[in-house]
């Protein structure tokens, strides 16, 4: 049995979802419901496209040029096999993995609470691959426009952080990233 995913679309070279040249892959499905998301379309977890895990896997890594991966959205551990599964492989070939999530760092790790959905079963699993996470809702309100972009890089809004997942998951708690 063929194992998929269900994606919004992929960005083979980007330089905006983190570091470096990255494969940017924007997962179907999102329950946060952020005021002016600027990824709406990626809401409705039947929409997008299902694919073969192992084809977008073939995919990223016949991609020529990369530093790593970005999983983004919606929201990836929406999906937490099929993130899992690619950023397991993406890790193995050397690649960095960000992901990009409505939840806190402390909601996926199950030692924090909120106000909106649980995450599903399987999400731990998942971090074990990822470098950086940047995490919680997109809040209008907080935006980041382009004269603050340096202060606040690769998020949306000033709420969110940028997790060290690894030494977070190390010592227990949150370890913001520095470049």
């Amino acid at each position: 049995m063929k194992k998929t995913v269900r994606i919004s679309g992929q960005v083979r070279h980007s330089a905006v979802d983190g570091p470096g040249v990255r494969y940017a892959l924007f997962l179907q499905g999102c329950p946060h419901g952020c005021k002016a998301c600027q990824n709406p379309e990626t809401h409705d977890p039947e929409g997008g496209t299902e694919k073969d895990i192992s084809e977008v896997i073939d995919d990223i890594l016949s991609t020529r040029f990369l530093d790593g991966i970005t999983l983004s959205g919606g929201d990836p551990f929406l999906q937490p096999e099929a993130s899992g599964e690619i950023a397991k492989a993406a890790k193995e070939s050397g690649l960095s993995v960000w992901a990009y999530t409505g939840w806190t760092f402390e909601q996926l790790t199950g030692t924090g609470t909120g106000d909106f959905p649980v995450p599903p079963d399987g999400v731990k699993d998942v971090l074990r691959y990822v470098d950086v996470l940047v995490d919680g809702r997109y809040v209008d309100s907080l935006h980041v426009d382009d004269d603050r972009r340096q202060e606040c890089m690769w998020r949306g809004s000033f709420n969110q952080r940028l997790v060290d997942v690894q030494k977070s998951l190390e010592e227990g708690c949150v370890v913001e990233y520095r470049e």
